[in-house]
């Protein structure tokens, strides 16, 4: 049986005009002979890499590195230069989520729309219907017009569509943040769902912690060409440390070490790095009343505010928030260009303000990292590692990483009784 997806000495070559007239009497005035000719730049250029069935390769790299053409190509958007891309088997791309959906037809109408583009039947979509409104989590407003939707719900209910088409291939460009953390979970499981009925899955994502978890093969472009292929593990830390070497060359030696917002000493190369042309002054969480907080409930309400002062205009940086445990373990990342949002050019102070509305971890000790980044990615004007604790209360006996709102039932006469209505030691008793 042939490989799922095939890609053999892939190039895709742009033109680029640096000096288009602007406008009818730009044109008129200088004519088109005085035109230079157009820059010549290859976005793609000897990429080739096999994709079994049942696989997972992971695609990550710089901005402009090329990623989003290769999966544009493997998904038959648009045509190669050079090289070759085979497929063998149905594919399902989710890229741009939302971008089909009408703004004037309601939720329901557009779920008809985007699974018949998506190469359902509509007999198809009627059957599968209940399940993909259930996965979206969006039954009270499947009927409102989705112009008056979020943007974290229409990626929701266009991640549902292609969640419930049977894809036999499953293109992924930087979508997996939708919605809060217990979805964002839900599209994971999803996904290895589709891995373990053999489904050929190809992702591209800035979160090298979702490509490490998820891909049995990592890719790293740069400049259009393969750097580094092979164990995800392996090719993730050779990328961040790329990404740290950056950041150490551009890191001041004469910087004294700061003072959190939280009392602590941020020591240079220990918890804080960056070049410092933006920094991170300090970080305050907020919880449901808009009170400063350090311990909340799971599945509380939690903000939180980065205070940044810009020394110099810095433009489109991202800025980037992580809960982890004490161990190092990553259980929540998030960045503004993740999201889609690109921020205008800072200079000065100001104030970035991140709100989860529920943030659904189980009791523990946790530290929120914060910091934020050049626009390509390339390094960290600042980054706070370690700094700010967070602590969840509740019960200790809860395993796992996430605190799902849920209640027991025991039936024992055939009508159902909640479990809180019988007496402790029965309880006890009823335990495995």
């Amino acid at each position: 049986m042939p490989d799922a997806v095939t890609v053999d000495g892939l190039g895709k070559l742009f033109h680029r005009h640096t000096d288009r007239p602007r406008s009818l009497s730009e044109t008129v005035l200088h004519g088109w002979r005085h035109r230079h000719r157009p820059e010549r730049f290859w976005a793609l250029r000897g990429v080739s890499f096999r994709l079994a069935r049942g696989r997972t390769l992971g695609i990550i790299g710089r901005n402009g590195a090329g990623k989003s053409t290769l999966l544009r190509l493997v998904g038959g958007i648009g045509s190669p230069t050079e090289g070759r891309v085979e497929i063998h088997g149905k594919t399902r791309a989710l890229l741009d989520l939302g971008s089909s959906f009408h703004p004037d037809l309601t939720g329901r109408e557009n779920v008809f729309v985007a699974g018949v583009i998506a190469g359902l039947t509509r007999r198809e979509v009627r059957q599968r219907f209940a399940s993909i409104v259930t996965f979206s989590e969006l039954e009270p407003f499947i009927d409102s017009p989705v112009r008056t939707f979020s943007s974290g719900m229409l990626m929701r209910l266009a991640f549902s569509v292609i969640a419930h088409t049977d894809p036999e291939i499953l293109l992924v460009d930087e979508v997996l943040a939708v919605g809060d953390l217990g979805f964002q979970y839900k599209c994971l499981e999803r996904i290895a769902e589709f891995k373990q009925t053999g489904c050929a899955i190809l992702i591209v994502s800035h979160d090298t912690a979702t490509i490490e978890r998820l891909c049995d093969e990592a890719l790293w472009l740069r400049g259009g060409r393969i750097e580094a292929q092979g164990d995800p593990k392996a090719v993730v830390e050779r990328y961040l440390e790329e990404l740290k070497s950056e950041t150490r060359r551009r890191m001041p030696h004469d910087r004294p070490p700061a003072r959190a917002s939280s009392g602590h000493e941020l020591r240079i190369n220990e918890n804080r790095f960056g070049s410092f042309e933006l920094e991170i002054v300090g970080l305050r969480i907020r919880g449901a009343a808009d009170e400063p907080v350090d311990e909340i409930n799971p599945g509380d309400t939690v903000t939180f505010e980065i205070d940044y002062h810009a020394h110099r205009a810095i433009v489109g940086p991202h800025f980037g928030v992580s809960i982890s445990r004490e161990d190092g373990f990553v259980c929540y990342d998030v960045t503004t260009g993740g999201d889609g949002h690109f921020l205008p050019e800072l200079q000065g102070s100001g104030r970035l303000g991140l709100t989860i509305d529920r943030l659904d971890l189980t009791a523990g000790n946790y530290f929120v990292d914060v910091g934020v980044y050049e626009r390509e990615w390339s390094y960290a004007y600042d980054y706070h590692w370690h700094v700010y604790p967070l602590r969840v209360q509740g019960s200790p006996s809860a395993k796992g990483l996430l605190s799902m709102p849920h209640r027991w039932r025991l039936d024992r006469s055939g009508r159902g009784s909640p479990l809180s209505a019988f007496e402790p030691h029965e309880r006890e008793r009823e335990r495995p």
